[in-house]
C-alpha cells in the first residue's frame, strides 16, 4: 500500500486545519492519512469557541491500533491539546512502542491561526520540551518557536532546540507581519542547510501551517529527504494558498482556506 503517516491531531468543524487538513496534505503529497484523534473542537473558519481533548488513554489506543495494523512510515503531530495527551506520546516513543526509525513531524500547536486558545501555553510547553528530543523535525510559527525556545531571535531560537535534542527545525517568518515575503530557514544539527523566500499573499489562512508540516510528513513517507520534502512543501504551499477558498467574499480580513485539491 501507499506509505502511512499517523498523525494525532484534533477535529476542526470547518476543514480548514486539523485532521482534515492532514489527510488532504498526506494524500497530494502521495502518502496515506491515519489518524489519531486528539480533540474536538468547536471553531469555525474565522474563529475557535473552544474544545474537547480526548483522554490520552483513547488517543494511545487509536494510535496503537493504527501502529499494530499498517506499516507507519512517519508520524505527525499537531494540536494535542493538553499536557497529558502530549506526555502520552512522550511515552509512546521513550518506551519504543514508536521505533527509534520513524521519522517524527512535530508541529507544536499552541494557539490557532485565528488566536483562539488551544491550551494553558505555560504548561503546553513545558510538556512540549519532554517531546522535542523525538523530533525529526520541528515546524513552529515565529510565536511557538519564541515560547519553547525562550529566544526572541528566531536564528537563536532554532539552535536552541537543536542543541536540546530535535535533528532539524524549519524557521517561518509567517507570523511576523511586519515582514516583507515570508522567508524560512531549515536548521539541522545547528546549522542551516537551506533557505527560502516565500511570497506574502494578501490574507490569512486558516490552515496553513498543519498543511505544510502535513505535506512535509507525507513526502517524507514517500522517500523525499528533509531538503528536498520542504522545497516541495514550499511550492506545493504556495499554490494552494494562492487557489485558497474565500468563505466571506464580503469580509476582506477573513480568513481563506487553503486549496489542498489544487493541480501544480
Amino acid at each position: 500500500m501507499r506509505p502511512v503517516v499517523l498523525c494525532f491531531s484534533g477535529l476542526d468543524p470547518s476543514g480548514g486545519a486539523g485532521l482534515q487538513a492532514d489527510i488532504e496534505a498526506i494524500g497530494h503529497a502521495g502518502a496515506h492519512a491515519t489518524i489519531a484523534c486528539t480533540a474536538i473542537t468547536v471553531q469555525d473558519s474565522q474563529q475557535v469557541f473552544g474544545f474537547e481533548a480526548c483522554a490520552a488513554s483513547l488517543v494511545k489506543a487509536q494510535a496503537t491500533a493504527v501502529l499494530d495494523d499498517l506499516p507507519v512510515a512517519v508520524i505527525k503531530s499537531g494540536m494535542l491539546g493538553t499536557t497529558d495527551n502530549i506526555t502520552m506520546l512522550t511515552r509512546l516513543f521513550a518506551e519504543r512502542v514508536i521505533t527509534d526509525q520513524t521519522p517524527f513531524v512535530l508541529d507544536p500547536v499552541l494557539v490557532a491561526n485565528s488566536g483562539g486558545s488551544l491550551g494553558d501555553e505555560k504548561t503546553l510547553v513545558a510538556a512540549f520540551r519532554e517531546l522535542l528530543p523525538y523530533a525529526t523535525l520541528v515546524t513552529p510559527n515565529s510565536h511557538e518557536l519564541r515560547a519553547l525556545s525562550g529566544e526572541q531571535d528566531l536564528h537563536t531560537g532554532a539552535q536552541k532546540l537543536c542543541a536540546q535534542g530535535t535533528y532539524a527545525v524549519l524557521v517561518k517568518t509567517s507570523h511576523d507581519f511586519d515582514s516583507g515575503d515570508i522567508e524560512q530557514y531549515l536548521y539541522i544539527e545547528g546549522k542551516m542547510v537551506h533557505q527560502s523566500t516565500l511570497p506574502r499573499l494578501d490574507g490569512e489562512f486558516h490552515g496553513s501551517g498543519c498543511s505544510l508540516a502535513s505535506f512535509i510528513a507525507g513526502r517524507l513517507a514517500m522517500g523525499d529527504g528533509l531538503v528536498d520534502a520542504v522545497k516541495a512543501a514550499d511550492s506545493w504551499i504556495t499554490q494552494t494558498l494562492r487557489a485558497a477558498d474565500v468563505p466571506h467574499p464580503s469580509n476582506a480580513t477573513a480568513q481563506l482556506i487553503p486549496n489542498r485539491f489544487v493541480s501544480f
